[in-house]
């Protein structure tokens, strides 16, 4: 029997599996749908050049394996990229190349960013020379975004994803990635002109020129940019000649093979109040979203800042931070600020009493928390053994039973970590608490009285919080 192209990607999927970790199957190759077979080559659909370009990069060597594997020695593998979400094109077609060309632009320009009568020989790119790469903590939640600027910078107007528009809710980080995408490209393409600029002075500049009877001159600037970054475009909202301005400008810039990058709160289809055709511009590149970083991306991100301000601070209270700031990494480094001006300030030292006063500034309800220690209590009581004996080096069934099953429960209903789970159970390390948790995860599927127990803890931890 001869197997279709859908049975045969299937078969190369779970050789892929079986190879990488879990995360970057899901990002890269689950978005992949097989088209057809023909002759043992097997086409498959991508959703854009970006991940034609980065299958190639990273996992040419892994595909080449599953479609030897599966065709034969023969085998071979095309790619066949949406654009647009309609059109299809293939990787072999004639695609329209990306020209750089050094331009000789008259000097008599005026540059909108300085005042009359100063002049710059380069322009400033007014970027924060704070926001790089190094300083952006890197998580599953921001992971693609990065990896999609970390191109960027590499080869800025060359690569498929023009425009790439970062976008995610207040305080992700979006403007520190885009800065970063800049000061990279500044720092490795010296030659290239770099600009930052918020939409809200892009669109008082607009004003300005219209005012001053000088938008060509205003728009013949902004074509001399290499790499346009403008920040919150959501703001283009309700301002038709606005739009109409920066629509020529992109498509002067776009044309020229310029990079373009952009932010802002909402993905483009969300857009209100902005013209159709700049949002399907905006849709030509690579749209990517930041995320709500996880607890161990928190964690990450309070050590940077933590390192930034020469501070240490105790597991205990790093945890007690990230459990209760969640969703804005403005106000991780706000908290930080403000230990840092008490301690410094007020010569207080640094303990968890006070960081729960900072925090309350941030957050309005911090009263109750389950913690590792409440866990312990309740499942000791349990099984009536004393707390102590969970961190004990003892092999005893009903101790080990009682110190897997806190794990667990530590692990489901509070945001430590393994390492911070197992330093709590006399110095674990993680594999021991992923141990424990398949151990008590596989006796809940097949013992259904063991089950109930467990419920039945699980309730007495929810309704017996500790007061912080």
């Amino acid at each position: 029997m001869v197997k279709d192209h859908t049975i045969i990607w299937k078969e190369c999927l779970n050789i892929v599996r079986k190879s990488i970790d879990n995360q970057p199957y899901k990002t890269w190759f689950e978005p992949i749908k097989p088209v057809k077979l023909e002759n043992e080559v097997l086409t498959i659909q991508v959703p854009n050049k970006f991940f034609y370009e980065w299958l190639e990069e990273h996992y040419v060597s892994l595909l080449k394996k599953a479609i030897r594997q599966e065709i034969g020695h023969n085998g071979r593998l095309e790619y066949q990229i949406m654009v647009d979400n309609h059109k299809k094109i293939g990787v072999g077609n004639s695609l329209p190349k990306i020209i750089n060309k050094e331009e000789i632009v008259s000097t008599s320009i005026p540059n909108p960013f300085v005042i009359p009568g100063i002049k710059k020989v380069r322009i400033d790119a007014h970027l924060n020379p704070n926001y790089t790469f190094d300083q952006f903590v890197q998580g599953e939640c921001n992971r693609f975004p990065v990896s999609a600027g970390v191109a960027i910078a590499k080869k800025p107007g060359g690569t498929a994803f023009n425009p790439l528009i970062v976008y995610g809710d207040v305080g992700l980080g979006k403007t520190h990635l885009i800065q970063a995408i800049g000061n990279k490209i500044l720092s490795d393409h010296a030659e290239k002109q770099v600009l930052y600029v918020t939409t809200e002075k892009f669109t008082n500049q607009v004003i300005q020129a219209i005012k001053s009877n000088s938008v060509n001159d205003f728009m013949n600037f902004y074509q001399m940019i290499d790499i346009l970054i403008i920040d919150d475009i959501q703001f283009l909202a309700n301002r038709p000649k606005t739009q109409e301005i920066f629509f020529n400008i992109f498509n002067q810039l776009h044309q020229a093979g310029k990079q373009i990058i952009l932010s802002s709160d909402r993905p483009p289809k969300d857009l209100q109040d902005v013209e159709a055709r700049l949002i399907s511009r905006f849709k030509w590149g690579l749209v990517a979203d930041l995320r709500t970083p996880d607890f161990e991306t928190r964690i990450k991100i309070l050590n940077k800042k933590l390192e930034n301000e020469n501070l240490v601070l105790s597991d205990e209270i790093k945890e007690y931070i990230c459990t209760h700031i969640k969703n804005n990494i403005r106000e991780i480094e706000g908290v930080v600020i403000s230990l840092v001006a008490q301690s410094s300030l007020n010569r207080r030292s640094i303990d968890i009493k006070l960081v729960k006063e900072v925090i309350r500034q941030f957050v309005s309800h911090v009263d109750q928390e389950i913690s590792v220690e409440n866990i312990k209590i309740l499942v000791a009581k349990h099984f009536d053994i004393s707390v102590d004996k969970l961190g004990a080096k003892t092999r005893l069934r009903e101790v080990v039973m009682a110190r897997q099953l806190s794990m667990y429960l530590a692990k489901n209903y509070t945001n430590n970590s393994l390492k911070v789970i197992g330093d709590s159970f006399g110095g674990r390390d993680h594999s021991t608490v992923i141990h424990s948790l398949k151990t008590i995860q596989d006796l809940m599927d097949t013992d259904t009285l063991f089950k109930d127990k467990v419920n039945q803890i699980v309730k007495k931890v929810k309704t017996n919080l500790v007061s912080v």
